[in-house]
């Protein structure tokens, strides 16, 4: 009896390892009245903190739906849930963890995790197994070359984070006396395809423009210091400094920044809200400019949430420690959303059908328009760039949100 048992635990682990499916019910994870939706997050790890906001922005629309009656399926309501497993930021870690989550809690609609490379590392799984996954954190234009059906993400995609930024600097470059093509560039991004994925749209931006790179550092992924880039920013005095490393990059650029004392006219940075830079460096993060897929002052709106503004009421009202809603947050709602949208136009929780009404999805949501291109990326909603003066954010481009004109250049710190 020990030596069947035996064989049949190996038997288990060998088709978890080698992706067999066994047969089973072809819709999602089904119990009573509730949907089982999967997700394996970074709870631990480097991207905890990113972790953190998407979770909620998850829980806040799973609460918020159930609360408005479910999910409505052939005349019956459904609850929805989300069934969680620490990736522990790891990739091969989060792979694994989307095996378990299909070969052995049956869960057959998926979440996405936070960050581009935890999503490169999960959309191989799910695409295997034909999986649906919508997701709101993995930005990287990679994951929208390959070729996958089963891949929706309702964020814009990484090129176009900071590229704005490249435009703005142009538009303003007569304020410092020069012309668009005179602008010198700095860049320091970690060395992930999330921002080597920005970098390549600053560049791009920078050579329509006719502009000069003068300093391109990668940064390492472990980020503990940026001392060596910021000497050579002094050294060399660019007009633009082009920073993105999630948010314990955007944490440590302030602060030593700050601290160096580094002037420059323009400093654009992803993961400002993420890392709660106001926050943290009151005054010191001030002129910042923050890329940002979404915003409480645009307006957009949804019947579930109403509109941006009220959101982003809603969700520091339910969850402590927020003066400004990052992002993150937002767009994780969003995916819910946008799930549970597929899930009734499909009239069905079979994968396949769900699959299919996404790809023919065109919706309104407080986050902005959503609308897939075949590759899966959402190309209805644009990005945008919030200025940080006196501790609050404000859009400054593009021109159609802005609320302030951009603050340009920026005061030197013998100005402050």
């Amino acid at each position: 009896m020990l030596g069947k048992t035996k064989f049949l635990t190996a038997l288990a682990v060998g088709a978890v390892a080698t992706g067999l499916v066994m047969p089973g019910d072809a819709n999602a994870k089904m119990e009573g009245d509730t949907i089982t939706l999967g997700a394996a997050l970074s709870f631990t790890g480097k991207y905890s903190t990113n972790g953190k906001h998407t979770k909620n922005g998850y829980d806040l629309a799973v609460k918020r739906v159930n609360e408005m009656g479910g999910v409505k399926i052939g005349g019956k309501t459904y609850k929805l849930k989300v069934k969680y497993y620490d990736d522990e930021s790891t990739p091969a870690r989060g792979a694994q963890l989307i095996e378990r989550l299909v070969n052995q809690d049956g869960v057959k609609l998926m979440l996405g995790p936070y960050s581009s490379g935890m999503t490169k590392a999960m959309a191989p799984v799910t695409e295997k197994y034909g999986i649906p996954m919508v997701e709101g954190n993995g930005a990287s234009r990679s994951l929208f070359n390959k070729g996958y059906k089963y891949l929706f993400a309702v964020l814009s995609t990484s090129e176009q984070y900071l590229a704005e930024s490249i435009n703005l600097a142009a538009q303003n470059a007569g304020k410092i006396g020069k012309k668009a093509s005179d602008l010198k560039i700095a860049l320091a991004m970690e060395n992930d395809p999330f921002s080597q994925d920005i970098r390549a749209g600053v560049m791009d931006d920078a050579k329509k423009h006719g502009m000069k790179i003068v300093i391109d550092d990668k940064l390492p992924k472990e980020l503990n210091d940026m001392t060596a880039t910021l000497t050579k920013v002094k050294a060399l005095s660019p007009d633009v400094l082009v920073v993105s490393g999630h948010s314990k990059g955007a944490a440590l650029a302030i602060r030593q920044i700050a601290e160096m004392k580094v002037n420059v006219p323009m400093l654009a940075m992803t993961h400002c809200e993420a890392a709660k830079v106001q926050d943290k460096f009151p005054g010191k993060s001030d002129f910042t400019l923050c890329a940002t897929q979404w915003a409480a002052s645009m307006a957009y709106s949804d019947k579930w949430f109403g509109t941006a503004s009220q959101y982003a009421d809603l969700f520091r009202k339910t969850y402590d420690g927020y003066t400004v809603v990052p992002y993150q947050a937002a767009e994780s709602t969003a995916s819910v959303l946008v799930f549970v949208d597929a899930i009734q136009r499909a009239g069905s929780a079979d994968p396949k059908k769900v699959r299919d009404a996404l790809a023919a999805t065109e919706m309104q949501t407080f986050y902005g328009n959503v609308k897939f291109s075949k590759a899966g990326n959402n190309i209805a909603k644009p990005m945008a760039l919030r200025q940080i003066i006196d501790g609050k954010y404000y859009v400054v481009a593009p021109s159609k949100w802005a609320e302030k004109k951009v603050t340009f250049p920026m005061p030197t710190w013998k100005k402050r």
